[in-house]
């Protein structure tokens, strides 16, 4: 007992203090209690930082969750890290902005008005016109209608540019440095062993490419691939490994079986062309006319094709894709960098020199 609950006591008749004794003794048994049902008692027996779980005997390691979610993990790191970029250069651009309106001793709103909404060009009804036209498909309603919301959008647009070219001009007088750094990927092995490729196989950098022969998306990827190719001749190897949807495109497992026949006689990416370019055109009579064209022997295509020679292959593709955690087409690992849909050359270039960053460190 303190000091002070002691002194109190003295103080007090003894009936008082017997009273005062018996609430501190309760106070104190109290406050025991309470240690002991909710952890103030013997610790509890430590679990291994590295476990998620246990299922009696086995336990759950973190590090099989990680594996199990790689690819929705990797998409979120790459998400967080494209929108942080994003909000850098936009608060960037916003110091940008207070500086020079500091400087001019005005506020940014005067400056905005002076620099970018008094020179942006102004839109002519050419324009609209031109625009309607092009758009004809997705715009709903009368032209009297939206020929308004058509000038807005214009008139948004350029005042966009004019912005952006401004900024461009103040980022170039300034002193801005950049610490943001992208975090080392999450990366999932994927064997290109066994797959069609192109490029040396001692890259520093291998992208293996799961795909669907009917997907039209994927079709709007093979223009983009062949660029990265003809950019990075010595740094990049590409891998082509089959994903055929069935339940979307029924032709496409056909296709590419019919990709492997014709690989087997060393035309698969001649093949693959032929494909992407004639989606339309999927039917078994299609895919042997395909063969004829590139001067393949007729009769032993047409064997290769009608016996299902390579559908287990085609199949062991999907199942290895599927366990990859992948759900649409294109699909790509870029050194076991998840990359999902048809992205634009710029997009590819990036991940490709920064790749190329980190293998020369």
């Amino acid at each position: 007992m303190s000091k002070e609950c002691i002194m109190l006591l003295v103080g007090k008749s003894r009936s008082e203090g017997r009273a005062i004794a018996i609430g501190v003794a309760f106070l104190l048994w109290a406050v025991l209690f309470e240690q002991s049902a909710f952890g103030g008692g013997p610790p509890a027996k430590s679990v291994d930082p590295g476990v998620a779980a246990k299922v009696g005997d086995q336990i759950v390691t973190l590090d099989e969750l990680e594996k199990a979610l790689a690819p929705q993990l990797a998409k979120l790191q790459d998400q967080k890290f494209q929108l942080m970029a994003s909000k850098l250069e936009e608060l960037i651009a916003g110091r940008l902005l207070a500086l020079e309106a500091k400087r001019r001793a005005i506020t940014v709103e005067e400056l905005l008005k002076a620099e970018v909404t008094s020179k942006a060009p102004g839109v002519t009804d050419t324009e609209v016109t031109a625009f309607i036209t092009q758009n004809k498909a997705r715009l709903q309603g009368q032209e009297a209608e939206i020929r308004p919301k058509v000038r807005e959008h214009l008139v948004g647009q350029k005042l966009q540019e004019t912005r952006s070219t401004y900024l461009a001009g103040l980022l170039q007088r300034a002193k801005v440095e950049r610490f943001l750094e992208e975090p080392e990927p999450i990366r999932i092995p994927v064997s290109a062993e066994g797959a069609f490729a192109q490029g040396p196989k001692d890259a520093p950098i291998t992208i293996v490419e799961f795909s669907d022969f009917q997907c039209p998306y994927c079709s709007r990827v093979i223009a983009t691939l062949k660029e990265v190719v003809r950019l990075y001749p010595k740094q990049v190897r590409l891998a082509f490994r089959d994903f055929p949807i069935a339940g979307l495109h029924p032709k496409a497992l056909k296709a590419a079986e019919a990709a492997r026949c014709a690989g087997e006689k060393g035309k698969f990416w001649e093949y693959h062309d032929l494909l992407f370019e004639s989606q339309a055109q999927a039917t078994p009579a299609d895919f042997k006319r395909f063969a004829e064209q590139l001067k393949l022997d007729a009769n032993s295509f047409a064997t290769c094709l009608d016996s299902g020679r390579h559908a287990a292959a085609v199949a062991a593709d999907v199942q290895e894709g599927t366990r990859l955690g992948i759900t649409g087409t294109p699909t790509l690992f870029i050194n076991g960098r998840f990359v999902v849909g048809a992205l634009p050359l710029e997009a590819f270039q990036g991940i490709i020199d920064r790749e190329l960053r980190r293998s020369s460190k």
